[in-house]
Order: C-alpha cells, then sequence, then structure tokens
C-alpha cells in the first residue's frame, strides 16, 4: 500500500479520495458499496485509494500510549494526510460501527498535531449497510457525529443500504439496483465537487 501511495504523488495533481471501510468478510456488501462510489470518482477524474477489510483486519488495535506502527497504519494514517475526501463504510453493527472501522478511524487522532488536523476542512461520505433500517439510521448517526469529531464535513447524502433479504451487488461486486447505484455516484460527486472547490478557493 505504501508503495501505491508513493505512486500517487509522484506528478498527479489531481484530487486524491481515500476510502476506508468493509468487513473481514471478502466480497463484502460494505466494501462492494464503498468500491462502487470510488471507482466513480475515479471516473469523474480523482486519484483514489482503497483501504478494505482485508487491509483493516491487518491492523493491530490501535493504542494511544504506543509511538510504534506498523506499515499498514502508517500507509493508512499517510494517505489521509494526503487526501482531499474521505469516503467510510461500515457495516451497522448492534446499532453502531464496526470495531474494524472505528479502529481504523481511531488511528487517525496520529494527524492530531498536523497543520490541518484530522480531515479538517473536507467532505467524507458515509455508507452504512445493515439487516434493517434501524441499524442503518443508528449507524450513520454515529458515522457523521464522528466525521464532525475529526473536523469534517459530511455529505448532505449519507447512503444506507437494508441488506436484510435483498442481493444488491453481483458475483463479480457490481451493484444491480439502479437506485443504491446512483445514490453511491452522488454521494462520491459530493465529496469530489467539495474537494474541487476547496482546491479553487484555495488556488490549488
Amino acid at each position: 500500500m505504501s508503495e501505491i501511495l508513493a505512486k500517487t504523488r509522484v506528478g498527479d495533481h489531481r484530487p486524491l479520495i481515500v476510502g476506508i471501510g468493509g468487513t473481514t468478510r471478502p466480497g463484502s456488501s460494505t466494501e462492494n458499496a464503498l468500491r462502487a462510489a470510488l471507482e466513480h470518482a475515479r471516473k469523474r477524474g480523482a486519484r483514489t485509494l482503497l483501504f478494505g477489510g482485508a487491509e483493516l483486519a491487518e491492523l493491530p488495535a490501535y493504542s494511544p500510549e504506543s509511538q510504534a506502527r506498523s506499515e499498514g497504519q502508517r500507509a493508512l494514517v499517510e494517505a489521509v494526510r494526503q487526501a482531499d475526501g474521505v469516503i467510510f463504510a461500515s457495516p451497522g453493527y448492534h446499532g453502531g460501527v464496526s470495531g474494524l472501522v472505528k479502529n481504523a478511524i481511531d488511528l487517525l487522532e496520529d494527524l492530531r498535531a498536523d497543520q490541518r488536523v484530522y480531515i479538517d476542512g473536507r467532505a467524507a461520505g458515509c455508507i452504512v449497510t445493515a439487516a434493517g433500517w434501524q441499524g442503518c439510521n443508528t449507524t450513520l448517526a454515529a458515522m457523521r457525529a464522528i466525521v464532525h469529531a475529526l473536523r469534517g464535513w459530511p455529505t448532505p447524502l449519507g447512503v444506507t443500504l437494508n441488506t436484510a433479504g435483498t442481493k444488491l451487488f453481483g458475483a463479480e461486486g457490481e451493484c444491480t439496483d439502479d437506485a443504491v447505484h446512483q445514490s453511491l455516484q452522488l454521494l462520491a460527486e459530493q465529496v469530489l465537487d467539495f474537494a474541487q472547490h476547496r482546491r479553487l478557493a484555495k488556488g490549488a
């Protein structure tokens, strides 16, 4: 991942959108939704980086008292440090953000001393999957509260996907529901549009 991040920096001034989310299950609806949003951002001209379930599962538990960081932890922090926008995606577990995703988000405390603290001044899209609307809604509210705590701007649209008895993605991870696909595209556009407007305002 560090090599991929290095390649995004060299002579490339397109906005960077970083996706963080997924589950420990390969091909999860959560990660498929995040991939779909990032792919649309890429088609709209962004650079994208994904920290999916496989990458998040390798991260050690966040320990604020320790300064030691794994390569994966350093790569995630550096990616968000450089990011112009972020998209978080989590399953709703018992009404809240999963431990896997929250552990990655907690690692962003390493950005507390940066000139641009945490995700200050950047848009963050929020995607939630859950087996029922109650879990979707409470988890989305929790995720938006986390973005506020990180000094970010949650996009006006937050995408909630009720996966109870519904297959929203195909065998290759493609979105099979037009309404869901359009919502994920709109969320990606809101993150990217905000990033581009901020760059213009700062003369970047």
